[in-house]
């Protein structure tokens, strides 16, 4: 691992927006209906407990990442083979975020670009920070998180000024019972999984934290934060669209952007929507990328992590582009598929054992 610490704020921000990641934008939670906003909710609560599993974990190997840890866990070479599966894992999923961030802007604003050109701009850029550090990829952290919160204001203000949201869409509460919520948020583990339980790729950055102790109440407190917007944007969606038009828009962020026309003179505010886009998946994409390379020194014993970030860059490019026919089958492989068979065993099932056997070993040696 490269040399560099990340401060407590760079921290919080870095999770912080990792979460909102493109989960902002999507239709999260549509299966609950009205009660989207209370899924989030539930799935947050969720994924605080398994924070705390990943906290855990990393509190009995404090310096070293994941793909390390797992070799004291499970011996050489399990240990070896289940890190080699987090490696890829996290760059099948660095690959998915930039293919729906490219989605986006092509639907948006750019629908004459090829998807290409835009994949392989987005990635260059993401590699080039990632090659100068993890210390400026988190400074860079801090200056665009100032600046999302700033675009976050404007968006909600030119909303209500606007007087689309209808409270009257939200009601009533759990209409339909609890059922349909619990659902949504375990069976599968969809809100649980995307985006709470994706912050295990942090075991990968731990270490880097100059501030150890801080790790636990920061992360909470990200997630916290985090994961309230989101039940409020799921909840603002609702109020502006309806239930039936959100279900049916695959960026219902995006659909009431476009409803704003405040005095008939500030209109199409769309662009707003992929600025929080473009900085959400870049930290996003970029973490997941540079877990994965920093895997892939780890388990094959390279000097640095500088000499794989253009590698695993042109391999992300290629997934990204093949990894789908078009929007609609990506997102019905990522939420029915992906997220039953990959993410539920790797991101709960997976480190709630590794911490059972870390437990069970730690002991044995005291």
């Amino acid at each position: 691992m490269e040399k560099a610490k990340i401060s407590s704020i760079q921290f919080f921000l870095l999770l912080f927006m990792f979460e909102l990641g493109t989960a902002v934008v999507v239709s999260q939670g549509a299966e609950a209906k009205k009660d989207s906003w209370l899924s989030i909710l539930l799935g947050l609560s969720t994924g605080i407990i398994l924070f705390l599993v990943y906290y855990r974990l990393f509190r009995y190997h404090p310096s070293l990442p994941l793909t390390a840890y797992a070799r004291k866990i499970f011996g050489t070479y399990i240990g070896w083979i289940v890190g080699l599966m987090y490696t890829v894992f996290f760059l099948y999923i660095s690959a998915r975020n930039v293919r729906e961030f490219s989605e986006v802007l092509i639907t948006a604003t750019m629908p004459e670009i090829p998807l290409l050109v835009v994949i392989i701009l987005f990635v260059l850029t993401m590699c080039y920070v990632l090659y100068l550090g993890i210390e400026v990829f988190a400074r860079t952290a801090e200056i665009l998180g100032i600046f999302l919160i700033l675009v976050g204001i404007i968006g909600n203000l030119f909303v209500y000024l606007t007087g689309t949201v209808d409270l009257n869409n939200l009601k009533p509460v759990l209409e339909y019972g609890w059922k349909p919520v619990l659902e949504t948020t375990f069976y599968p583990p969809l809100v649980v999984v995307f985006p709470f339980g994706e912050a295990f790729v942090f075991a990968m950055l731990f270490p880097y934290l100059n501030r150890v102790k801080a790790v636990k109440k920061v992360g909470i407190a990200s997630l916290i934060v985090s994961g309230l917007i989101l039940s409020y944007m799921a909840a603002l969606n609702i109020a502006v669209l309806g239930v039936s038009e959100v279900e049916r828009s695959p960026f219902p962020l995006l659909a009431t952007v476009g409803k704003i026309n405040f005095l008939e003179f500030i209109q199409r505010l769309d662009a707003l929507v992929v600025m929080t886009l473009l900085i959400t998946v870049f930290l996003k994409a970029g973490i997941y990328l540079y877990a994965s390379v920093i895997g892939m020194v780890d388990l094959f014993r390279l000097k640095n992590h500088q000499q794989m970030i253009l590698p695993a860059g042109l391999i992300l490019v290629f997934l990204s582009v093949a990894i789908a026919e078009d929007f609609a089958e990506h997102s019905e492989e990522g939420f029915t598929t992906f997220i039953s068979y990959f993410s539920a065993p790797l991101l709960i099932i997976l480190p709630f054992v590794m911490l059972i056997i870390a437990f069970i070993r730690h002991r044995f040696t005291k």
